[in-house]
């Protein structure tokens, strides 16, 4: 009868844990360190749509990537917070995101309309004031205005409840309706008190004063958090990236990550601390953070 080897035997060599990416500028670097060193006081932040979830042609077609929801459930109990920063409205990113009721992720937050409503995964429930007028008024000028200016071939209008955006990725020259339609669109929401919002190809009309720089130092300053790690890849992040800098420059440690899968917005990649490649690579990099950080309740885990 042959030998046979006991799958417990001590002599089987132990994983050693994949090492996590090194950031490329000295503050990332600083960043990422402070992460490890100090988890129970470090807030990870994402954006939805091409970070957490691949952009697709149909909004509501998104989905976070299929091994998000885990990698974020195996990092958050080790950490103070994750929070999802987003246009969307925040009830829409959760039924998107799948992350209502997952385990392990009593401590994920979802900053929708850039802050303007917050869904907590301890209550379930969503707060937000009352939205602001200018929507109203644009929404229903809007579909009339564009065929107006001879635009709504191809484009489309998407409702975000606090917010309206229209679309040109289906227009038969995607960049060159977007750049027909930015100015127009501006005067439009200039007049009902909104500002626009450019993104990868989508011009989104809201209200001043909402972005994701402000949701999140608000966030960070909310949670006395003393590292952050924000992940985004369109322009409408480029105010929580600049916030990541202030928040550097006053002692907090920041890494900044751009979720790359498009060469349409170069200025976060440009910008950022290190580059993943598409959710996909964000959700390798998260997992990385999770494998390097001790188990809740573990004595450095709480080191400060």
């Amino acid at each position: 009868m042959g030998s046979h080897k006991d799958s417990t035997d001590d002599s089987l060599p132990t994983p050693t844990p994949t090492p996590t990416p090194t950031p490329v500028t000295p503050a990332g670097r600083d960043g990422l360190a402070a992460i490890l060193a100090h988890p129970a006081k470090t807030i990870v932040a994402l954006d939805f749509d091409g970070t957490l979830a691949p952009i697709v042609a149909d909004p509501e077609q998104a989905r976070a990537h299929p091994d998000a929801v885990p990698a974020l459930a195996a990092l958050a109990p080790k950490i103070a917070a994750v929070a999802v920063v987003t246009g969307r409205p925040a009830g829409v990113a959760v039924r998107l995101g799948g992350f209502a009721g997952v385990p392990g992720l009593e401590h994920l937050v979802v900053l929708g309309h850039y802050g303007a409503e917050r869904w907590d995964a301890v209550s379930g429930e969503v707060t937000a004031p009352a939205p602001h007028p200018g929507v109203a008024a644009v929404r229903a000028e809007l579909p009339g205005f564009l065929d107006g200016i001879g635009a709504w071939q191809g484009t489309w209008i998407e409702e975000k409840g606090r917010a309206v955006a229209v679309h040109t990725r289906r227009a038969e020259d995607p960049q060159a309706a977007f750049d027909a339609l930015r100015a127009p669109l501006t005067d439009l929401a200039t007049r009902h008190g909104l500002i626009v919002e450019p993104g990868r190809l989508v011009l989104e009309l809201r209200p001043p004063g909402m972005d994701k720089g402000r949701a999140l130092t608000d966030y960070v300053r909310e949670l006395g958090a003393e590292a952050v790690l924000y992940a985004g890849d369109d322009l409408g992040d480029l105010p929580a990236f600049a916030a990541v800098d202030k928040l550097r420059s006053d002692g907090v440690p920041g890494l900044l990550v751009c979720s790359t899968g498009s060469e349409e917005v170069t200025d976060l990649k440009e910008r950022a601390d290190l580059v993943v490649n598409g959710p996909a690579g964000l959700v390798e990099l998260l997992r990385h953070l999770a494998d390097q950080l001790p188990p809740p309740g573990h004595p450095s885990s709480a080191a400060s």
